[in-house]
């Protein structure tokens, strides 16, 4: 954790961002972009809530809405033949939804819906590809988070074939953290079973063993963390690496 020198002057926050229909905006995307560049996708945009299990995108389906995902937590899923499915990436307050228009493809390689209950700031597919013919930041900025969800998608699959379940679980909580704040992560062992492409007896295991070290507490439909500093220290090395590259690629860009 990195400490700052209490002599050191107090950094001044920015006050918050509203979409003109009220509602404040979290989404680190939107936040980042130039005054015009806002002002012309607040135009185009409406802010919906996302109940849990809400589709945003399904594969190889036609992408009508994209999503700056402005609470809760979006799960990324690549489906195969049967109807079964494995998480290879997260999205949350940091990210959106829909980056294959972005590229100039209308259709959604993956299945991404929420599994953490939230709220978005909605355009069309339409809509979207015009706005960003105008908003060459917010452009630059997609490109990144796209890496950023590549980078993600190669070290998941890795960890789930290198590592133990409770070490993958550890990573898993910690990723949810980062997205969504506080120590609770809502979500059933069934959900947890589903996105870590393991049996719901192997997730259970793995949460006794975290809850007996004092890492975290299961209760029913949710998990809470109560050490993050030893559930970091109870992960694979999967996680560190995720989370050093983007620090880096972020410090390249400032």
């Amino acid at each position: 954790m990195v400490r700052t020198n209490a002599s050191h002057s107090k950094r001044v926050s920015k006050p918050p961002v509203y979409h003109p229909n009220g509602r404040r905006v979290h989404n680190k995307l939107l936040l980042s972009l130039p005054k015009g560049e806002c002002e012309a996708i607040f135009a185009k945009v409406e802010f919906v809530c996302l109940p849990v299990r809400t589709v945003l995108n399904e594969t190889g389906l036609p992408i009508k809405s994209a999503y700056f995902i402005n609470g809760g937590l979006a799960s990324i899923l690549t489906t195969v033949n049967g109807g079964k499915s494995v998480e290879v990436g997260l999205c949350g307050q940091e990210g959106f939804v829909g980056l294959p228009l972005a590229a100039g493809f209308s259709s959604s390689p993956t299945r991404i819906l929420m599994q953490v209950a939230g709220s978005a700031f909605r355009v069309s597919a339409k809509d979207f590809v015009e706005a960003l013919r105008e908003c060459p930041s917010l452009g630059a900025a997609l490109h990144r988070f796209t890496l950023e969800l590549a980078l993600q998608a190669a070290q998941v699959a890795a960890c789930n074939r290198l590592h133990e379940v409770e070490e993958r679980l550890a990573r898993w909580l910690l990723m949810s953290q980062d997205r969504l704040g506080g120590d609770v992560v809502p979500l059933t062992q069934e959900f947890l079973a589903h996105i870590l492409g393991t049996r719901r007896a192997s997730v259970t295991v793995a949460a006794g063993i975290l809850q007996k070290a004092d890492l975290i507490t299961y209760m029913r439909g949710s998990i809470k963390i109560k050490n993050r500093a030893k559930l970091e220290d109870a992960t694979c090395e999967c996680y560190g690496s995720m989370t050093e590259q983007v620090k880096k690629w972020q410090a390249e860009t400032k």
